[in-house]
Formats: structure tokens, C-alpha cells, sequence
């Protein structure tokens, strides 16, 4: 896997992680939707742990500035 996601990229992935998961424990957010955008807060964490996003490999896209050109 080449590294894909830059650290700004990564940053924002991480906060609104955050941000769902903080709305979830203050029971903000219920219902079906809980479960939704708790397993996205999940593929967000996984990702920027990685630096790769799998959706930005069939579209050749990169915010890695090192690997971008």
C-alpha cells in the first residue's frame, strides 16, 4: 500500500472521528444513524492510521505531498 493521505488530510479524519464519537457518548445521536456514523468514525480512524484511503486509489488520487506530483 502506497501512503496516500497527507497530514491535514489525516488531521480532519481524526476530528470528525472525534467529533462522532463525542456526539454519540452525549447520546446526540440515536437511533440507526448511531450505528452508521459509528462505523464511519471507524474507517475514518483505520485510514488516517494507514495513510491510505482505498477510494483515492482508482481515482489516482494523492494528498500525500511527498508522493504527489
Amino acid at each position: 500500500m502506497k501512503k496516500n493521505m497527507g497530514s491535514a488530510d489525516q488531521s480532519i479524519r481524526v476530528g470528525l472521528a472525534i467529533v462522532i464519537l463525542a456526539l454519540y457518548f452525549t447520546h446526540v445521536i440515536t437511533g440507526p444513524l448511531t450505528l452508521v456514523l459509528l462505523l464511519v468514525a471507524g474507517v475514518f480512524i483505520i485510514t488516517s492510521f494507514f495513510s491510505f484511503c482505498p477510494l483515492y486509489y482508482p481515482f489516482g488520487i494523492s494528498t500525500n505531498k511527498k508522493t504527489a506530483q
